[in-house]
């Protein structure tokens, strides 16, 4: 009889399985050694992915993190005046969590997440083409649903709601994005994807869907309260600022109160060159070595260094 090849984490490849005696499933969150080993053979399968899967999944993953830029900057609509800055933030957060909880119990692939696709790639079971590949694609399908996020949403006017509120959110929320400077735009993406990943990370451990919920939430509300970037959330922010900016009526800055010229770093060119290119370099630093390769050298490296002597 033909066994599978067996995966890091002892799960089979092949058609048959192992001939093992049956053992009761754990309900313990699975240990950081096997969390690592897990990462990895979560790599191999997503750079393995048909390019048709891949990019699919990877549009899904954008509509999904734009659902959540846009509860996010709803929820927070208003509160200027009546809220303090950190509670604001905190909410925002928490309704921003929605976006990474779809991707990761519904099924999406997120660009920022896939980073951790490197920890495959250190241990030589994965080309670094590969790696690169799932990263263009899924790149590209993130952008494709969060724009169309976009354009339903503004299709909706719901940018209008609470006397024009939520578009003056979303006006100030892309204003602060695009007056970024270009190194701290990249560091504000590296602690951001630190914290994705990390969540990540965690949700690796769970065995059920509230223990991933759990484990997504804080890293996750942490980053929004801090102010860090995320590329594919600024797919949405951007691109809906600009869109109210450019082409919302007279009767929205009207109920407003303000007007375009208040908001005058809302351009495509600092929106492009100013905000989604540092912050995705900033993004795949904190995402691919401060957590995939830094947990590939604890858990993996020194584990393989130290069983054979060295």
């Amino acid at each position: 009889m033909e066994i599978g090849v067996r995966s890091r984490t002892g799960e089979t490849d092949g058609a048959q399985p192992a001939a093992e005696p049956a053992v009761p499933a754990s309900l313990d969150a699975l240990m950081p050694p096997q969390m690592a080993a897990k990462a990895e053979d979560v790599g191999v399968t997503k750079a393995g992915m048909s390019a048709f899967r891949t990019f699919s999944l990877a549009i899904l993953a954008g509509a999904f993190i734009g659902l959540g830029a846009m509860f996010s900057t709803t929820v927070t609509a208003g509160s200027a005046d009546a809220i303090p800055f950190g509670l604001a933030k905190l909410i925002a957060g928490i309704a921003f969590s929605l976006g990474l909880i779809l991707v990761v119990v519904a099924g999406a692939e997120l660009f920022t997440g896939n980073n951790l696709i490197v920890m495959a790639w250190a241990e030589r079971r994965i080309p670094i083409r590969r790696v690169l590949r799932n990263w263009v694609l899924v790149y590209a399908g993130n952008l494709v649903g969060a724009l169309a996020t976009v354009l339903l949403v503004y299709a909706s006017k719901q940018y209008q709601f609470g006397d024009g509120a939520v578009g003056t959110n979303a006006l100030a929320i892309a204003q602060t994005k695009t007056s970024l400077g270009f190194g701290q735009a990249i560091a504000l993406g590296i602690l951001c994807n630190a914290l994705v990943c990390l969540a990540i990370w965690l949700t690796y451990a769970a065995r059920s869907v509230t223990d991933k919920v759990l484990a997504i939430v804080f890293p996750i509300t942490a980053f929004v309260a801090a102010g860090f970037e995320h590329s594919v959330a600024n797919m949405y922010f951007l691109p809906m600022g600009l869109l109210i900016h450019d082409d919302a009526s007279s009767s929205f800055w009207h109920a407003s109160g303000t007007s375009p010229s208040d908001y005058p770093d809302i351009t495509w060119t600092h929106a492009l060159l100013d905000n989604l290119l540092p912050v995705t370099i900033g993004n795949i630093i904190g995402g691919s070595v401060m957590v995939g390769l830094a947990y590939w050298l604890i858990y993996v490296r020194n584990d393989r260094s130290i069983s054979h002597g060295g």
